[in-house]
This record gives C-alpha cells, structure tokens and sequence, in this order.
C-alpha cells in the first residue's frame, strides 16, 4: 500500500487557505488580534472611571465636537467598505482591482489619520495636554492608540500595494492580505465604540 502524499494546496479553498502554512499565520493573526481586544479593554474601563475627573480642565461636552468626528466615522465607515471589495476583487484573482480598492482604503485612512491629528492640535491649543486632568489623559490615549494602530495600517496597506506590483497574487500575498483586512475591520469595530461611548455619551451626558 502506498503511503498518502502530503496534501500541498487545497484549490477548493481560497488563495489564503491553500498552503497550510499560510493558515497557521492566519490563525496567529487571531491571536494578536485577541491580544489588542485585551488592550483596548483596559482603555476603556480606564476611561470609563476617569472620563468625570476632570479637574480645573474642560469637561468631554466642551471638548467634544461631533461635527468632525461623524466626518472621520464616515470616512472609517467607507474604508472598511473598499477593504471589503479589495477582498472580493482577491477572490475573484483580480490583482489589479486588489491594488485599486487597496490604495482607496489607505487614502481613506490617511484622510482619517490627518483629521484625528488636525482635532488632536485643535484640543491641545484651547484645553491644554493630557496633563491637565486624568480626563484628558485617559481620552488621549483611548483615541490616539486608535490612531496609531490605523497609523500603522495606512502603512502596512502601502506596503502590500507595493508588493502586489512586485510579486503579484500567490498564497503569501493572499495571506496578508486577508489578515490586513481582519486587523482594518477590527479597527473599524474599535472606532464604533469610540464613537459611541466617548465621543456621544460625552455630548449627551
């Protein structure tokens, strides 16, 4: 009796999944992804419990505007949408469309990025630091880790843009793709809450 040969790809299964080895990476990826759930909890309880202390400093309803903020949920909203066609274009073994949703996606962060920057100086200028009050404090860095995590992402996706040109499509760059867009679509969860337990129980509370 022959011995079974070891299965080498799975063509039934999507570019990703077909080399096992790119499944393992896929599934380490859930696990970082578990480890920043971790971080983010702990933001928000620490929010949570300093959000009222706010000193001699500003409260959240002065600091808060809603106006830009809906912009910059609008603008998150719509990337995390392209992030979802790029994925379909990848399944359908588009490269080229792969590259264009991509590149919309990271100019869509990039819009983010600089609005969140440009509302950061705008609140540094009329409230002062993060040194002012644990208020402060908390909602800088709840916000900014945010920000710095889709900082990252605006990176990486340029990155993959450019690898995309250079290899094109194969099991690897399927790969990192995919896990691009879970870590973009878990950023883009991330903000909801921001959204909504910040910036608009700020407003209304």
């Amino acid at each position: 009796m022959n011995a079974r040969a070891p299965e080498a790809s799975r063509p039934n299964l999507p570019l990703e999944f077909q080399d096992p080895r790119e499944s393992l990476g896929i599934l380490g990826f859930w696990f970082f992804l578990a480890s920043d759930v971790v971080l983010f909890s702990c933001l928000f309880a620490v929010y949570a419990v300093y959000h009222g202390r706010v000193a001699a400093g500003p409260t959240p309803f002065q600091v808060f505007d809603l106006g830009p903020v809906l912009t910059e949920t609008l603008l998150l909203l719509t990337s995390s949408f392209t992030c979802g066609l790029a994925i379909f274009m990848m399944r359908r073994g588009s490269t080229r469309g792969l590259s264009v949703w991509l590149l919309v996606t990271l100019l869509l962060g990039m819009a983010f990025v600089g609005m969140e920057v440009h509302e950061f100086a705008g609140d540094i200028l009329r409230f002062g630091t993060w040194h002012k009050s644990a208020f402060l404090s908390s909602f800088f860095t709840l916000v900014g880790t945010h920000g710095g995590h889709v900082s990252f992402g605006v990176l990486w996706a340029a990155a993959l843009v450019v690898r995309l040109w250079r290899q094109g499509l194969t099991p690897g760059t399927a790969r990192r793709v995919y896990t691009f867009s879970l870590y973009w679509h878990f950023l883009d969860i991330i903000w909801i809450f921001i959204f909504t337990a910040v910036y608009l129980s700020g407003k209304i509370t």
